[in-house]
């Protein structure tokens, strides 16, 4: 019998890749990169150069269906399948990425008298000028009691949908009259493949507060924030919400013919990127942490029961593995701050021997800094160079770097960076823990743990628990083929459910990473000693990082 195959498409900020996948045993067989010709639009519009408001990060949605394209018929091409062994196709997105769109799913900023208004394009995930909503929201929902807000950790994002549908009633009524609906750019792609706009349950649940037993908050609720959004869940957001794995509906002719496939074949339900990584590690049940790390953190774990976690940035029913509660948590910036140091704070001399050795930077101070014992630095950072995401949930908290003497060398300050990241996932952890959700072993995927070792052995000694690595380098898109091949089910040659799915095609590697146990000893006494700052600075007791932040703004 003829191999079967899925194809993922994962959706970044920056591009979108397809990748095509054995579903025998999970291997890669193929995949392409299509940079979005558009990129990030946060200056100001196509064509018209119409300037945008500081904060603002929008995309052109012709960029995705760009993606589908040029990198599906590209996989194929490579990969040499016949386009009658390809089953399913499965695509994860970032989140919250959401657009208006008239009665026939077009997005307003493709009407030509519509497109010079920023309101009608996509918003970006990372658009943040709904921030006065957001606050709005959280202090109408805190003084309302509203049982869906420590579902959320206490608080609702700037990122997420209602505030972004929000500013837009706020900022630009017409476009908001206009809009037919408000949907995830994950729907929307799926829309355009099937002619069937249908919600998912994982943007639905942690982006756009709906929650499955009681549907979204209620009219009440939505009127005291603004009259005219009394009805906003039965218009706007109306449409069904399906679980992960739910097959949409068929490739249509038009677009399979855009994207080198047949017609017919089963597209899965959207999904978010983080979250299609976790059966990707073959995660499916409760107790185990998947973090995907990059420039930041999301910590994915299942639960089997609804518990209130101070901090975290939601827990959805069915919102990553049907039939189990999903919690998410995360860190604003790992990645980025190591970055930062290299690019903002590292001396010429260390770039001028890393480049004699013919290493990159990363690499020459990851080989320095591994030298040292745990404590041997006398160094100790909180790691809130972007704020802090989670426990704590507030944007205004910044950076520390504590213990520098004139002794003090640049690879001790990078690997007190990599530490001070290690113990803001220990921080998310113990919430989880102590709150009655288990975490017993850690899975890692993402760029960060394909490269940097040392990162990985302070992780595992910090969290004194063990790490298993991905061994895809495209998790997310591996777990959106996944979904792909259970949307297409078994009697197409795909699989039933996701567990069945991650049996065969989930992949880590051989090799983890074990904590030590005279670094574990040492790391639980710096821990304490962060636990102090972290506390100290972040719970109220010192205000000084937002009082400089207020004497900046000031001047």
């Amino acid at each position: 019998m003829a191999k079967k195959y899925a194809i993922g498409v994962d959706y970044g900020t920056e591009s979108g890749r397809a990748v095509l996948v054995d579903l025998s045993d999970g291997t890669e067989v193929a995949d392409h990169v299509t940079p979005y010709p558009h990129n990030v639009i946060d200056e100001k519009l196509p064509e018209s150069g119409v300037r945008l408001e500081h904060d603002w990060a929008l995309q052109h949605p012709g960029d995705y269906i760009e993606v589908l394209k040029r990198s599906v018929p590209a996989v194929m091409k490579a990969s040499g399948v016949d386009p009658a062994d390809v089953i399913g196709l499965g695509i994860d997105f970032t989140a919250c990425t959401m657009l208006p769109i008239d009665e026939e799913l077009k997005p307003l900023c493709f009407d030509p008298e519509l497109k010079e208004q920023p309101h009608s394009w996509v918003k970006l995930w990372k658009h943040h000028a709904a921030q006065d909503e957001a606050n709005q929201i959280n202090e109408v929902a805190g003084r309302r009691g509203e049982a869906f807000l420590p579902r959320y950790g206490g608080k609702i994002s700037s990122e997420w949908m209602i505030a972004k549908v929000w500013q837009i009633l706020d900022e630009a009524p017409h476009i908001y009259e206009q809009a037919d609906r408000f949907v995830e750019a994950t729907d929307w792609v799926v829309s355009q493949m099937t002619g069937r706009l249908v919600r998912n349950s994982c943007t639905a649940g942690y982006k756009s507060i709906w929650h499955k037993q009681e549907g979204y908050p209620s009219q009440a609720f939505f009127k005291e924030l603004d009259t005219r959004l009394e009805h906003l869940t039965e218009t706007k957001l109306r449409g069904e919400v399906l679980p992960l794995g739910t097959k949409a509906g068929e490739l249509t002719e038009e677009m399979a013919a855009l994207m080198g496939l047949n017609p017919g074949i089963a597209i899965a339900v959207g999904n978010v990127d983080a979250h299609a990584a976790v059966p990707a590690v073959g995660v499916v049940t409760p107790g185990k942490l998947v973090m995907a790390m990059g420039t930041s953190i999301c910590h994915m774990l299942l639960g089997s029961d609804e518990k209130q976690v101070e901090g975290m940035c939601g827990v959805v029913e069915d919102g990553i593995i049907p039939g189990f509660m999903g919690y998410e948590a995360g860190q604003s910036a790992v990645g980025d701050i190591f970055a930062w140091y290299v690019e903002e704070a590292v001396p010429a001399y260390v770039k001028e021997a890393a480049e004699k050795e013919g290493l990159n930077v990363h690499v020459w101070l990851e080989q320095k800094a591994s030298a040292y014992k745990p404590g041997q630095t006398g160094l100790l950072a909180l790691d809130w160079w972007n704020g802090n995401r989670s426990t704590l949930v507030d944007t205004d908290l910044t950076g520390l770097l504590i213990g520098c003497t004139l002794l003090t060398k640049p690879e001790e300050i990078y690997r007190t960076l990599l530490e001070a990241t290690a113990f803001g996932t220990r921080k998310i952890i113990d919430a989880f823990h102590y709150n009655g959700v288990e975490v017993n072993e850690l899975y890692a995927c993402g760029g960060l743990p394909q490269k940097n070792q040392l990162l990985m052995q302070i992780y595992a000694d910090v969290t004194n628990r063990e790490i298993k690595i991905a061994d895809s380098k495209q998790t997310p898109a591996l777990g959106a083929a996944m979904f792909g091949a259970v949307a297409a089910g078994s009697a197409k040659g795909g699989y039933d459910s996701i567990v069945e799915a991650a049996k065969k095609m989930a992949r880590v590697r051989k090799e983890t990473y074990k904590p030590i146990p005279e670094n574990v000893a040492v790391y639980e006494r710096l821990y304490q000693e962060y636990s102090k700052l972290h506390d100290y600075f972040g719970r109220g007791e010192n205000d000084v990082m937002k009082v400089l932040k207020s004497i900046k703004e000031q001047v």
